[in-house]
Protein backbone atom coordinates (compact mmCIF):
# COMPACT_ATOMS: atom_id res chain seq x y z
CA UNK A 1 0.00 0.00 0.00
CA UNK A 2 0.65 3.31 -0.85
CA UNK A 3 1.41 5.35 2.51
CA UNK A 4 1.14 9.91 1.84
CA UNK A 5 3.20 11.35 4.76
CA UNK A 6 2.79 15.06 5.46
CA UNK A 7 6.28 15.69 7.33
CA UNK A 8 6.77 19.48 8.57
CA UNK A 9 10.83 20.27 9.14
CA UNK A 10 12.51 23.41 10.30
CA UNK A 11 13.75 24.70 7.48
CA UNK A 12 17.35 24.04 7.74
CA UNK A 13 20.03 23.20 5.12
CA UNK A 14 20.57 19.40 5.18
CA UNK A 15 17.10 18.61 6.29
CA UNK A 16 16.16 16.83 3.16
CA UNK A 17 19.28 14.63 2.92
CA UNK A 18 19.11 13.80 6.44
CA UNK A 19 15.38 12.07 5.27
CA UNK A 20 16.77 10.51 2.00
CA UNK A 21 19.67 8.97 4.03
CA UNK A 22 17.36 7.50 6.72
CA UNK A 23 15.02 6.34 3.65
CA UNK A 24 18.28 4.57 2.19
CA UNK A 25 19.55 2.94 5.02
CA UNK A 26 16.13 1.05 5.54
CA UNK A 27 15.83 0.62 2.03
CA UNK A 28 12.63 2.73 1.65
CA UNK A 29 12.15 4.52 -2.06
CA UNK A 30 10.58 7.55 -2.19
CA UNK A 31 7.88 7.30 -5.18
CA UNK A 32 7.07 11.45 -4.77
CA UNK A 33 8.72 13.78 -3.24
CA UNK A 34 7.35 17.37 -2.82
CA UNK A 35 9.00 20.30 -0.58
CA UNK A 36 8.13 23.64 -0.12
CA UNK A 37 7.64 26.42 2.06
CA UNK A 38 4.96 25.93 5.14
CA UNK A 39 2.51 28.27 6.77
CA UNK A 40 4.93 28.85 9.24
CA UNK A 41 8.17 31.28 8.59
CA UNK A 42 10.88 28.92 8.64
CA UNK A 43 9.19 25.61 8.07
CA UNK A 44 8.79 23.70 5.42
CA UNK A 45 5.96 21.21 4.37
CA UNK A 46 7.26 17.49 2.86
CA UNK A 47 4.82 15.70 1.16
CA UNK A 48 6.22 12.04 0.32
CA UNK A 49 4.67 9.20 -1.32
CA UNK A 50 5.93 5.74 0.51
CA UNK A 51 4.82 2.32 -0.35
CA UNK A 52 4.34 -0.05 2.70
CA UNK A 53 2.39 -1.59 5.24
CA UNK A 54 0.99 0.27 8.77
CA UNK A 55 3.59 -1.90 10.34
CA UNK A 56 6.47 -0.46 8.09
CA UNK A 57 5.33 2.76 7.91
CA UNK A 58 4.99 3.23 11.88
CA UNK A 59 8.23 2.31 12.50
CA UNK A 60 9.73 4.34 9.62
CA UNK A 61 7.35 7.78 11.57
CA UNK A 62 9.24 7.21 14.75
CA UNK A 63 12.58 6.99 12.87
CA UNK A 64 11.87 10.31 11.03
CA UNK A 65 10.96 11.56 14.48
CA UNK A 66 14.40 10.64 16.19
CA UNK A 67 16.08 12.91 13.13
CA UNK A 68 16.89 16.95 14.01
CA UNK A 69 14.51 19.52 12.72
CA UNK A 70 11.72 17.18 12.13
CA UNK A 71 9.06 18.74 13.43
CA UNK A 72 5.27 17.00 13.03
CA UNK A 73 5.02 13.79 10.89
CA UNK A 74 1.31 13.08 9.43
CA UNK A 75 0.11 10.07 7.52
CA UNK A 76 -2.45 11.25 5.81
CA UNK A 77 -3.25 8.13 3.59
CA UNK A 78 -6.58 7.70 5.46
CA UNK A 79 -7.64 10.94 6.46
CA UNK A 80 -10.36 12.88 3.98
CA UNK A 81 -7.46 15.39 2.36
CA UNK A 82 -7.08 17.32 -0.51
CA UNK A 83 -4.37 15.75 -3.05
CA UNK A 84 -3.17 17.21 -5.95
CA UNK A 85 -0.27 17.42 -8.31
CA UNK A 86 1.26 19.48 -11.41
CA UNK A 87 2.41 18.34 -15.06
CA UNK A 88 3.25 19.71 -18.07
CA UNK A 89 2.87 17.63 -20.59
CA UNK A 90 4.90 18.57 -24.50
CA UNK A 91 3.14 16.50 -27.28
CA UNK A 92 3.50 16.53 -30.80
CA UNK A 93 0.62 17.90 -32.51
CA UNK A 94 0.96 18.66 -36.30
CA UNK A 95 -2.04 20.81 -37.76
CA UNK A 96 -4.49 17.89 -38.08
CA UNK A 97 -4.39 16.55 -34.56
CA UNK A 98 -4.55 20.19 -32.84
CA UNK A 99 -7.80 20.47 -32.31
CA UNK A 100 -8.54 16.79 -30.72
CA UNK A 101 -5.69 17.78 -28.27
CA UNK A 102 -7.11 20.96 -27.38
CA UNK A 103 -10.44 19.27 -27.35
CA UNK A 104 -8.64 16.80 -24.31
CA UNK A 105 -7.12 19.57 -22.84
CA UNK A 106 -10.76 21.77 -22.57
CA UNK A 107 -12.14 18.20 -20.85
CA UNK A 108 -9.38 18.08 -18.44
CA UNK A 109 -9.21 22.07 -17.63
CA UNK A 110 -5.75 21.36 -18.68
CA UNK A 111 -3.61 25.16 -20.17
CA UNK A 112 -1.81 25.42 -23.23
CA UNK A 113 1.52 27.13 -22.37
CA UNK A 114 3.57 27.03 -25.02
CA UNK A 115 2.98 26.30 -28.91
CA UNK A 116 4.67 25.52 -31.65
CA UNK A 117 4.34 24.74 -34.96
CA UNK A 118 5.56 20.51 -34.32
CA UNK A 119 4.13 20.79 -30.32
CA UNK A 120 1.75 22.00 -27.65
CA UNK A 121 3.20 22.12 -24.03
CA UNK A 122 0.02 21.56 -21.31
CA UNK A 123 -0.02 22.30 -17.48
CA UNK A 124 -2.44 20.24 -16.04
CA UNK A 125 -3.31 20.77 -12.15
CA UNK A 126 -5.83 18.02 -10.39
CA UNK A 127 -5.12 14.71 -8.37
CA UNK A 128 -3.09 11.79 -9.02
CA UNK A 129 -5.59 10.04 -11.47
CA UNK A 130 -6.25 12.79 -13.43
CA UNK A 131 -2.67 13.22 -14.57
CA UNK A 132 -2.76 9.68 -15.32
CA UNK A 133 -5.40 9.89 -17.57
CA UNK A 134 -4.68 13.16 -19.75
CA UNK A 135 -1.26 11.08 -20.05
CA UNK A 136 -2.98 7.96 -21.33
CA UNK A 137 -5.18 10.06 -23.99
CA UNK A 138 -2.12 12.05 -25.17
CA UNK A 139 0.14 9.26 -25.43
CA UNK A 140 -1.73 8.34 -28.45
CA UNK A 141 -0.22 11.97 -30.31
CA UNK A 142 3.28 11.23 -28.92
CA UNK A 143 4.67 12.77 -25.49
CA UNK A 144 7.90 14.60 -26.25
CA UNK A 145 8.55 15.17 -22.84
CA UNK A 146 6.91 15.32 -19.20
CA UNK A 147 7.69 16.58 -15.79
CA UNK A 148 5.35 15.81 -13.00
CA UNK A 149 6.02 17.99 -9.62
CA UNK A 150 4.96 14.61 -7.33
CA UNK A 151 1.37 14.64 -5.21
CA UNK A 152 1.22 17.36 -2.43
CA UNK A 153 -1.58 17.30 0.15
CA UNK A 154 -3.65 19.12 3.28
CA UNK A 155 -5.77 17.61 5.43
CA UNK A 156 -9.33 18.65 4.70
CA UNK A 157 -11.29 21.06 7.50
CA UNK A 158 -14.42 19.72 6.63
CA UNK A 159 -13.02 16.13 7.26
CA UNK A 160 -15.31 15.10 3.81
CA UNK A 161 -14.08 12.01 2.41
CA UNK A 162 -13.68 12.65 -1.55
CA UNK A 163 -13.63 8.55 -1.80
CA UNK A 164 -16.83 8.45 -0.15
CA UNK A 165 -18.42 11.45 -1.98
CA UNK A 166 -17.48 9.54 -5.39
CA UNK A 167 -18.48 5.85 -4.14
CA UNK A 168 -21.89 7.97 -3.10
CA UNK A 169 -22.20 9.26 -6.46
CA UNK A 170 -21.63 5.86 -7.94
CA UNK A 171 -23.94 4.21 -5.97
CA UNK A 172 -26.55 6.82 -6.76
CA UNK A 173 -26.09 6.40 -10.80
CA UNK A 174 -26.37 2.27 -10.49
CA UNK A 175 -29.56 2.77 -8.65
CA UNK A 176 -30.90 5.62 -11.28
CA UNK A 177 -30.41 2.78 -13.88
CA UNK A 178 -31.56 -0.24 -12.40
Amino acid sequence: MKHTLSVLVEDEAGVLSRIAGLFARRGFNIESLAVGPAEIAGVSRITMIVPGDNRTIEQLTKQLYKLINILQVYDVTNIPSIERELVLIKVSANKDQRSEILDIANVFRAKIVDISNEHLTLEVTGDPGKMVAIEQLLRGYGINEIARTGKISLIRSSNVSTELLKNTAIDSIHSVNL
